[in-house]
């Protein structure tokens, strides 16, 4: 006896969902649109944006105009999460579980704080210099 599990319908969306498939071959570039991610993936565009959302380690930088920009690593990871959550059946839950317990599913490091404060160190020279040149505008003005 055959046990049929889904039926026709499950085995026709399982098809078209690419599971089971070989890992698609990328392309040596620096960085990937979301449509060309979406085709290397076999998934939609609105679930690579959904994954986003689920995933820390999953965070393309924008363009000026606002187009996402994969890093390969990024890319890498995204095929992952495919194998994890078709091939695999794991819950999105599960993948991220799976994810971090490899270290890769850990989110970009903040811009450092050392590195902003001095942007706006009172002690700099160029403020003191700007600071010179008003209290002498301040006392020329006063004289008038």
């Amino acid at each position: 006896m055959k046990l049929i599990v889904g039926g026709a319908r499950a085995q026709k969306n399982r098809a078209a969902s690419g599971a089971g498939t070989p890992a698609a071959e990328i392309p040596d570039k620096l960085y990937f649109r979301i449509g060309e991610v979406s085709r290397l993936a076999g998934v939609p565009a609105y679930v690579l944006r959904y994954w986003e959302t689920e995933f820390p380690g999953l965070s393309p930088k924008k363009s000026g105009t606002g187009q996402r920009l994969y890093r390969r690593k990024e890319v890498e990871l995204v095929l992952e999460i495919k194998r994890l959550l078709y091939d695999h059946r794991f819950t999105i839950e599960g993948a991220r579980r799976a994810l971090e317990a490899r270290g890769l599913n850990v989110p970009p490091p903040p811009p450092s704080k050392a590195d902003q404060s001095s942007l706006f160190d009172p002690r700099t020279e160029i403020l003191e210099e700007i600071r010179r040149e008003l209290a002498a505008l301040r006392d020329l003005l006063a004289q008038e």
